[in-house]
């Protein structure tokens, strides 16, 4: 998001932009505040359409932004949910996050032209803001919670995550899907390989650890594919910090690329409805083009007894946005039949949170692998 905020402080009238990835709506108008601003009062103004620009203490403001948001989530929990279908309240709490996100961007701060946040007790944002913005060459304003985001991003990449499996650490970069939930992982790791080990291709690679675990368990060579240019560059670290950047082939596309694999793998987003950010279309696709472009695309792309294998979540079923059998008809009606399915209850905190709510579809997800080969056809 690049637009252009004007406010007034003492008897001068300025104008900055607004930097940002999210497309929420910009403020009505621009309050200078402090110290002294209450949740309260922030709250009450900010549901008004107000933005606030932030001058006093860098950590009072991080304080009073969970303070909102501790009362946004309060008044969505006395929000009765009982009549409603699956769906209905799915789309009720994308509502919900939605207000929550359009609230809580409403505290800014400003960042200097050498990327300083000049507040007392603010942190050094300098590389948080590079990798997620790139150099700016004029000071600008940015929504707190945004900002909190980017330093979050920085920390993963600077500390990254243990794959026990490969042994190394991968490092996530900001905007690209982190692997958090291992549990998917142990699928691909312990499923049983189809006959030939020489070609993968990896669709929507991400980070690329993917791409590492098909070379560890025996492929000689992996074609690794994302449309977004900063999974490319996010991947090609990662392979290069394991000193297997030499065997995959990056590529950035959207269509599956030239060639004949022995096996295409694809986790693509979960649940069918329409992103309302960049960062969710790892997560949200709608009608689950990605998925099914992959499932026709594929067919042109296995060599004899190639296998596709389609990494995915039930949870979109307990959701009521997708019909139990659905998945298997979309296998059936490209010419596909199941190897075999491999399948893991995940671990994460909010499958086991009762006060989510989503607990009662997250507490029955399943996160299957499933196994696919094309069809014989007779004539």
């Amino acid at each position: 998001m690049k637009d252009s905020l004007t406010f007034k402080e003492g008897d001068q009238a300025h104008t900055l932009p607004l930097l940002g990835i999210s497309d929420l709506s910009l403020p009505k108008r621009l309050i200078i505040a402090d110290d002294q601003l209450k949740a309260d009062v922030f709250y009450r103004q900010a549901s008004e359409g107000a933005g606030f620009l932030w001058r006093g203490d860098f950590q009072n403001a991080k304080q009073l932004l969970s303070a909102v948001q501790r009362r946004i989530d309060k008044a969505g929990k006395r929000q009765k949910t009982g009549t409603l279908s699956p769906q209905e309240r799915f789309h009720r709490y994308r509502l919900a996050r939605v207000h929550r996100a359009q609230l809580l961007s409403r505290l800014l701060v400003e960042v200097s032209a050498n990327l300083k946040i000049e507040l007392p007790r603010a942190p050094d944002v300098t590389e948080a803001i590079k990798e997620a913005l790139g150099p700016q060459k004029n000071r600008f304003l940015i929504s707190l919670r945004e900002l909190l985001g980017f330093i979050g991003a920085h920390e993963w990449r600077t500390k990254g995550l243990h794959v026990d499996f490969l042994g190394q650490k991968i490092f996530p970069h900001f905007g690209v899907f982190a692997p958090i939930r291992s549990e998917y992982l142990d699928l691909i790791i312990k499923a049983p390989l189809p006959p030939n080990l020489q070609s993968a291709l990896d669709v929507g690679t991400g980070t690329g650890i993917l791409a590492a675990i098909l070379l560890k368990r025996g492929f000689k060579q992996v074609t690794a594919t994302d449309c977004e240019p900063r999974a490319i560059a996010c991947a090609g670290e990662n392979l290069k910090k394991m000193g297997v950047e030499s065997l995959v082939h990056l590529v950035t596309t959207d269509q599956l690329p030239e060639g004949q694999f022995d096996l295409i793998i694809c986790n693509p987003p979960w649940l069918p409805v329409r992103p309302t950010s960049a960062l969710e279309r790892s997560v949200y696709d709608p009608d689950h083009s990605m998925l099914k472009s992959v499932l026709d695309q594929a067919r042109n792309h296995l060599k004899l007894l190639g296998e596709v294998w389609i990494l995915i979540s039930d949870l979109a079923e307990h959701l009521g946005l997708r019909d139990p059998d659905q998945l298997e008809k979309w296998f059936a009606e490209f010419n596909y039949e199941i190897v075999g399915r491999e399948s893991v209850h995940p671990t994460h905190l909010k499958s086991q949170d009762q006060e989510d709510p989503l607990f009662f579809a997250r507490s029955k997800e399943v996160t299957s692998l499933w196994r696919l080969r094309q069809r014989k056809i007779i004539v």
